[in-house]
């Protein structure tokens, strides 16, 4: 698989709470130099950011994040001020306490009353796979196919364990067709890109791929051969 095929599902990271305007410029110029499929950055550098790249770069934010717990009512607020600011996608963390109560349907009211609050945008859904059962996990398939989301994606990142082979294989066998599926935290290798994408992968919520494109860069700019 080429290197820019790579690439180009990957939404670049930068979500550190200590995150600065220059460092998120600089994600989003490696963004636009790498052809990522966006960069994944804190809500409140949206608007800059979207001034800044125009239509270079998609621009992707994060609410209810990392933990999930803020009302419905808070996380559609966070999701149509994002859109406003000029998200592009957007990445909710669903309610995990719900979850391990078995509220299903109330999952799937908020992810889709989120969805309506995205405007058209796309809506990836967090499900913090690392805190779940596999019955829970599939339960989930269930709501975000329900709910007219976008995406369900593995992890945010910010908790014990992210993206599993396992968990990228089980969402195949149990969401509905028009749900694609994204893969995120701790994916460290290209190996480990490509064989996620293998698996049906669609996105890969990562800053490492692009990292790992610019020591090759390096590598050839000094003469060393670091083909993919």
């Amino acid at each position: 698989m080429e290197l820019k095929e790579i690439l180009a599902v990957c939404d670049h990271t930068l979500l550190d709470p200590a995150a600065t305007w220059e460092q998120i410029k600089a994600v989003c110029d490696d963004g636009m130099h790498y052809g990522t499929a966006s960069v994944c950055i804190p809500a409140a550098y949206v608007k800059q950011a979207k001034e800044y790249v125009g239509d270079g770069l998609a621009i992707c934010t994060v609410i209810g994040f990392p933990n999930g717990y803020a009302t419905t009512k808070a996380k559609c607020f966070m999701a149509s001020d994002a859109v406003e600011n000029g998200a592009d996608e957007v990445d909710m963390v669903i309610n995990i306490g719900w979850a391990k109560e078995g509220k299903w349907d109330q999952i799937t009211r908020e992810i889709a009353a989120v969805k309506t609050a995205c405007k058209g945008r796309l809506l990836k859904v967090i499900i913090e796979t690392c805190l779940l059962t596999e019955e829970e996990k599939i339960a989930l398939c269930r709501c975000v196919s329900d709910s007219g989301a976008d995406y369900i994606k593995t992890s945010t990142g910010f908790s014990k364990a992210g993206a599993t082979f396992a968990d990228v294989v089980l969402f195949g066998k149990y969401i509905a067709p028009h749900v694609k599926i994204k893969a995120a935290g701790g994916i460290s290798s290209l190996e480990d890109a490509e064989r996620f994408i293998a698996l049906g992968a669609s996105r890969l919520g990562t800053s490492r791929v692009v990292k790992l494109a610019k020591a090759m860069e390096a590598g050839k700019s000094a003469g060393t051969d670091n083909t993919y």
